[in-house]
């Protein structure tokens, strides 16, 4: 459930930037994380899709995620290798003198926003 929590950090975040950069648009957010992060992107969408709607700076605005793959690093072979595949065991020695390396992250990786166009009739 810390999707809901992660969701309004992004949109604190999204909002602070597009003000400091006089944006009163954002179309798109998109996020990056971690393979290993334990982020659930069905929930994370759900809960875009219903929080945005209470900013108008963030409403109708896609959210788009990439996913960082999980790699680990071998202390004693000095190899990486997926996580995922092999959790913390190295797959070329069998040691577990391994740590993560990548894959538990979460960046928020590009803003696409604007200024809506407000013309005045003469």
């Amino acid at each position: 459930m810390h999707e809901l929590g992660l969701v309004n950090y992004v949109v604190k975040t999204v909002s602070r930037v597009a003000e400091e950069n006089d944006i009163n648009r954002i179309r798109s957010v998109t996020l990056e994380f971690g393979e290993v992060s334990g982020i659930v992107t069905s929930y994370l969408y759900s809960y875009w899709n219903w929080y945005t709607k209470k900013f108008p700076l963030l409403e109708g605005a896609q959210l788009k995620c990439l996913e960082i793959p999980a790699v680990s690093w071998c202390d004693d072979c000095k190899i990486s290798y997926s996580t995922v595949a092999y959790g913390r065991t190295c797959p070329k020695c069998g040691g577990g003198n391994t740590w993560l390396l990548q894959g538990n992250e979460m960046n928020i990786k590009e803003i696409e926003g604007g200024n809506d166009d407000k013309r005045r009739d003469a």
